[in-house]
């Protein structure tokens, strides 16, 4: 397989007034010189509505909230106790929430996303497609890091975030979802040699990639598929990217 080659492509401008869905190209697609397809560095679409006001749903991260206020009430019930078990959201609902002062920098997860869920990093509060640093609409779970020099973060129609150590381990699996977003190597999947089978068109998109950041220089492999695919996963990889595929199996 050739070394793909990448080119920026500008995102849509956002759009203000009522919410709707993005189109969803699901990132990223590998170069093929003969057919001219290009890498999406940043998600086509981008989150309605905006604005830079971050004091709108934020909330810092490791607050304390739900379940865990219930519990220190004193109910005396065993199921509060259990619920403060529960890792408190760094992030609920949708806003722009300012880096640091809103959410730390650091590794963050959302999960269990329907395809409606947008994020972005910006690297200012001026709203233009010039200030976004990454962004992406996400089916399933997405990882996203937020460095010490991002000013803001946008989400919108995701789950909750949670903060994530990055050294946390986990019991990865041999099979995963082909619609299921993005697995962290060595945490929720196991490096080795993957097959996804029965893919109708070529919007099937997997991508190997070395970090959370969703920079071009993020991915290290990449590809659209048709039928069958094979990738090896490698122990060094960060995470595993999978959307519109059919479930993946590890082979060897």
């Amino acid at each position: 397989m050739s070394q793909p080659m990448y080119a920026p492509q500008q995102p849509q401008q956002p759009q203000r007034g009522g919410p709707e869905k993005k189109r969803n190209w699901f990132a990223r697609h590998k170069v093929l010189t003969a057919l001219g397809a290009v890498v999406v560095l940043v998600a086509i679409g981008s989150a309605a509505g905006g604005g830079e006001d971050s004091s709108s749903g934020s909330t810092a991260a490791g607050s304390s909230k739900g379940a865990a206020q219930d519990a220190a009430k004193g109910t005396g019930d065993s199921k509060p106790k259990e619920e403060t078990k529960k890792k408190a959201a760094a992030i609920e609902g949708d806003g722009d929430f300012e880096v640091p002062a809103d959410i730390k920098p650091g590794l963050y997860r959302t999960s269990g996303n329907d395809g409606m869920c947008y994020w972005e990093r910006a690297k200012d509060s001026k709203g233009e497609v010039d200030s976004i640093l990454a962004n992406d609409n996400v089916n399933g779970t997405s990882y996203v890091t937020l460095k010490p020099s991002d000013k803001i973060f946008k989400t919108t129609g995701c789950k909750d975030w949670e903060a994530v150590d990055e050294k946390a381990k986990g019991s990865p699996k041999s099979e995963i979802k082909g619609d299921g977003g993005m697995f962290k190597v060595g945490v929720d999947i196991a490096p080795g040699t993957y097959k996804s089978t029965g893919n109708t068109d070529d919007m099937c998109y997997w991508e190997r990639s070395k970090d959370a950041a969703h920079g071009i220089d993020s991915i290290l492999a990449n590809e659209n598929v048709k039928g069958t695919a094979i990738v090896k996963i490698g122990a060094s990889d960060g995470y595993f990217k999978t959307t519109n595929c059919q479930d993946w199996k590890k082979t060897g």
